[in-house]
Order: structure tokens, then C-alpha cells, then sequence
């Protein structure tokens, strides 16, 4: 799990101004092998990387409609820091292009849903010409609904899986019970779709299972989204320099900790020590293994991982983490233990720069967070790795018509509109003066477009990744420039932009290892401990797993 996990709705719409306070991304789950091939035993259904794969994605094509005021680089979102006035947005879906027919979406949903009827559901349906009904399910038990539902003879007319839903026998029904896409998107198919043309094609290879395009996919960032967030007004008051090294965070943080004043330097920092010591990371645990000297190497295997561990160890041995965080309660109020002044450095997902922000200034008009730039071991470059670039997909079932499919695609299409679009602001902020009201040149929700226009529509389509926060453009400026920075020191994995599930006989192999890494940090165990684990590892079925994974990059190839 990602530290300090939320079970709220992870959304694109969260990369936004005046909406709720962002969710930390949502990880865990087993990783899935259906774009390398649809089989639990290692067996090739079709190949979906190098030529093969180019035969399968849709082609790329830059959308030109709004300039973002900070283009994408080195694997970052475009950045967005003015509000446009209504006046001003642009049009990206020149025609209507649903047909008038009707679709059942089956999705996950965090909160109480709305009524069926509200007037954004109606004025989506009516802009894009398609009435779509939403079966939304409980976001926490969503894998047990999806799962029951998929194994039945009669789904909904579209479903939306989360990357972290995908286990057990949730991707064997995927390759059974969904459309290929290619028909429809393939190559320059996929101009039809302008908005749908403009997803970067990273994104679209996740979209590969069973051999076939067959999930229209929720692009981000393929930089890590784990920051090492600090308290810069409290660093600026205090007249501390942020760390470079991992001897220079230890010895600021024994000088910044006072038990007596309920201060401490950090909350659990072994995600971020994760990225300092150039370990393997990310949710997705095909992205655990790479290629390295002619030998597939799993990331517990690395002297790395070790020296991560023991580098987290050392803090709290010095006593310089929250006692919360010691005690095991590294969850859900790390964050509020940043606000409230009591650690100055926390490891979160990066959308909490502006959530925190968007939460505190109303009261602290000096409050101020940032994210430090990772550095290496040795106080030089880090070596990052990648994450994913799409981890939430849409599907529809085979049992759809033509035209059915082509009004999925009209109603993806238009969610996926970027921003600066009169679209885009349907989507995200729903209907002028009945959701949203503009305050001061930028669009403000009200109760009912807080309740109403939430989650849903956002999973069917989204843009290029982006962020784009008017009414706090320093914050938009720091999050897209710091994953620009991070960019440069960012490697692909051996599996990267592949969706794999690995058989169920070594699915769970590895997961004894989070816990044992806490409690190695927190001292209970020794470094000794994970090194006999994963000797027993190797033994139980790591090396098999390890070969299985082997003639996966053999025979498929991989997507870098």
C-alpha cells in the first residue's frame, strides 16, 4: 500500500481548483498479466508489445485545442495556473456523436450517490447524445461486487475497473466478457475521437488484455507520486536548509525534533527512503522485477532495498519520527499531524501539496507546503523508477451492439476532453448556477455540485495527464515542475506499460514482506530477518516466479 492510503475516490477531476481536498492515490491488489497474454499459466494469447503491439494501439495525435501554460516533460502532467473565463473555452467535440441510445455503467463510487435524475446527469446525456444510466457500487467493497457481478451471465452495458480490483478471477473474465476495441480505435481509427487520439500511448498499452485494446484507460504521470511533502513556512521560520543527503535529513532531523514541544521532524518516511536508495517501487508488482546485468532481479533481492530499510530504521531509532507513526498509525491523520505543526517532513502522495494547501490557507494564510527534491544515496541524482501510466479502465461488454459501443466511445470521448474546454468544464464542474457558481473569475462548487458532480463520468474518458489548480497557481507550478525534475532521474522498468496477473499459485508470495519491512524500521525485526525471508521466498516458489516472469519478457517483449 501507498503510505496514508485513502478510501476516497481516486478521480482526475482531484487535479482541480474549489473541489473536495484530494485523495492519496489508491494502491495494493494483485498485479495482472493480461496485456502480455491472457493466460494464468504464463501462455502467450497475443502479443501486445514492439510490432505487434503498434498494430493493436491507437495512434497519437497532440490535441492543440488549449495550451497548457507548462508543457509536459520527462513524464510529467501539462500544468494549468489560469482560470478561463466561460467566454474563453474552447470547443473540442465539434458534433454530437451519440446516437440517442441508452447504456448502463457499472462504477465504483465513493459517498452516498446521487439521484439518477440530477441535472448533471441529464446535462451530460443531453451534450453528448447518449442517456447513460449509473449502477454506482460502494468504492471500499467494490472488488467483492465486481467480482460477483462478472461472474454472472448478465453484466451492465459498461463496467470500470480499478487497477487494484484486478485478482483472482477478475481478469479471465475481462478477456471473456469485453469488446475489442481496435475495430473502432487502432491506428488512426482512433481520429474519429480527437479527445480519445490525444491519450499518450503509454496509457493505451495498459489498455491490452487477452491480445485485444480493449479498456478505454485513466492516463497519469508516469513519474512517481510519492513526495517527500515539508512544511516550507515552518522551514522558513525556522531558517532550515532542506536536505540533500540521506546523513544530512538524519542529522536536520535529530536538530529539528523537540519531544517536549510535540515537534518532530518527519512521520514514516520508508516510501521516500524507497526512491532516495533507487529501489523498485510503485503499487503494480511487475514493476518489482528488471532487468539487470543479463539476470531478472525482484526489488527485495537488491542491496537497495536493504539500504533503504536500514536508513528508515535509523530515524526511528533516533527518535525523530511521530510516536503515531512508531506506535503504527502511520494511516489516515499523518496528514493532519503535518497541518497541525507536529512533523515537518511526511511521504504522500503528490495531489496532497494542493489539498493541503486548498484545506489550510482558509485559516493560515501563511501556510505553506513543497515537496524537497529527491536525492541519491550519496547526496547526488537519485535513480527513479516509473510507475504505471494508467491504473483505471473502462470496459464494454462483447453482448454490445455497433452502436452501443460507438456511443461508449462518443461519451469517452467526450469526458476525455482537456482543459480549457467547454466539455472539460461539464464534466468537472457540472451545471453554471445550479453545481458551480464563479467566484472571483474561477468556478466554485456548491453543496449539490460537491455531492453531485463527483466521481462517474470521470472514469469513462480523461486527457493527457495535467494539473491544473487557478486558484493556487505557485502550487500548479511547483507540483508539474518538481515531476519535471524528478523526470530527468526517472528509468522504465523491464515490465513498465504491461498489465500482468501472475498465477494464482505464487500470487501471494510476497505479501509478508510490507509488514516485515515495517516492523524492521520500527526495530522489532533485523535487517537479518528480511534477507532469511527471502532465501524462504526464493525457496517457495520465488525463482519458479522469476523464470515464469522470464519468458514473459522472452516471448513478448517489453513495452519500453
Amino acid at each position: 500500500m501507498t503510505p496514508n492510503s485513502a478510501t476516497s475516490a481516486p478521480s482526475r477531476r482531484s487535479f482541480l481548483a474549489s473541489t473536495a481536498v484530494a485523495a492519496a492515490a489508491v494502491a495494493g491488489g494483485v498485479p495482472l498479466l493480461s496485456a502480455c497474454g491472457g493466460s494464468q499459466s504464463g501462455s502467450k494469447d497475443g502479443t501486445t508489445s514492439g510490432k505487434d503491439a503498434a498494430k493493436i494501439l491507437p495512434a497519437y495525435v497532440a490535441s492543440t485545442v488549449v495550451a497548457p501554460d507548462i508543457p509536459a516533460k520527462n513524464g510529467s502532467a501539462a500544468g494549468f495556473s489560469k482560470a478561463i473565463a466561460t467566454a474563453d473555452l474552447k470547443t473540442s467535440v465539434t458534433k454530437k456523436l451519440g446516437s440517442g441510445g441508452k447504456l448502463t455503467i457499472m462504477s465504483p463510487f465513493w459517498g452516498t450517490p446521487p439521484k439518477g435524475d440530477n441535472p448533471y446527469y441529464k446535462a451530460m446525456n443531453e451534450a453528448i447524445g447518449v442517456h447513460v444510466t449509473w449502477q454506482n457500487q460502494d468504492g471500499v467493497t467494490y472488488d467483492e461486487k465486481l467480482g460477483a457481478v462478472l461472474a454472472s451471465s448478465d453484466i451492465p452495458d459498461v463496467v470500470v475497473v480499478p487497477g487494484w480490483n484486478l485478482n483472482g478471477r477478475i481478469p479471465g473474465a475481462i478477456n471473456a466478457k469485453f469488446a475489442d476495441l481496435g475495430p473502432y480505435l487502432s491506428g488512426d481509427q482512433v481520429r474519429d475521437y480527437p479527445n480519445l487520439a490525444a491519450v499518450p500511448t503509454e496509457a493505451w498499452q495498459r489498455g491490452i488484455f487477452g491480445g485485444q485494446l480493449r479498456a478505454i484507460p485513466f492516463p497519469a504521470p508516469y513519474v512517481t507520486d510519492i513526495a517527500p511533502l515539508y512544511r516550507k513556512d515552518l522551514f522558513d521560520k525556522k531558517g532550515y536548509s532542506v536536505p540533500t543527503s540521506p546523513d544530512d535529513f538524519l542529522s536536520w532531523a535529530k536538530e529539528a525534533t523537540d519531544a517536549r514541544s510535540k515537534v518532530w521532524a518527519c512521520d514514516d518516511m520508508k516510501w521516500t527512503a524507497f526512491n532516495v536508495f533507487g529501489v523498485l517501487s510503485g503499487s503494480d508488482k511487475a514493476l518489482w522485477w528488471n532487468m539487470d546485468g543479463g539476470k531478472l532481479v525482484n526489488r527485495i533481492e537488491t542491496e537497495e532495498y536493504l539500504e533503504a530499510l536500514e536508513w528508515t530504521r535509523k530515524l526511528y531509532a533516533a527518535k525523530v519520527v511521530h510516536p503515531d507513526a512508531v506506535s503504527g498509525k502511520a494511516g489516515g491523520n499523518a496528514g493532519n499531524r503535518l497541518t497541525s505543526g507536529q512533523v515537518l517532513v511526511y511521504s504522500q502522495n503528490i495531489s496532497d501539496w494542493w489539498g493541503k494547501t486548498a484545506e489550510q490557507r482558509t485559516q493560515n494564510p501563511d501556510f505553506e507546503i513543497a515537496a524537497f527534491d529527491i536525492f541519491g544515496p550519496d547526496g547526488g541524482d537519485p535513480k527513479l523508477w516509473a510507475v504505471q501510466p494508467a491504473n483505471i479502465f473502462t470496459f464494454i461488454s462483447k453482448k454490445a451492439s455497433e452502436q452501443q459501443i460507438k456511443d461508449f466511445l462518443a461519451v469517452c470521448n467526450f469526458c476525455a476532453a482537456p482543459y480549457g474546454t467547454k466539455e472539460f468544464m461539464l464534466t468537472a464542474y457540472g451545471v453554471e448556477g445550479t453545481d458551480y457558481e464563479t467566484e472571483k473569475g474561477l468556478p466554485v462548487k456548491t453543496t449539490q455540485g460537491v455531492n453531485e458532480v463527483n466521481g462517474a463520468f470521470d472514469y469513462t474518458g480523461n486527457p493527457a495527464p495535467y494539473i491544473a489548480y487557478p486558484d493556487f497557481p505557485d502550487v500548479t507550478k511547483g507540483m508539474v515542475e518538481w515531476q519535471q525534475r524528478m523526470g530527468a532521474f526517472t528509468t522504465k522498468s523491464s515490465f513498465f506499460g504491461l498489465t500482468v496477473t501472475e498465477p494464482s499459485r505464487w500470487a501471494n508470495l510476497a505479501d509478508s514482506f510490507e509488514q516485515l519491512e515495517d516492523d524492521v524500521v520500527r526495530g522489532r525485526k533485523k535487517i537479518s530477518d528480511v534477507q532469511q525471508a527471502v532465501s524462504d521466498w526464493k525457496s517457495k516458489g520465488g525463482d519458479e516466479l522469476r523464470d515464469w516472469y522470464k519468458k514473459l519478457l522472452d516471448d513478448t517483449g517489453s513495452a519500453n
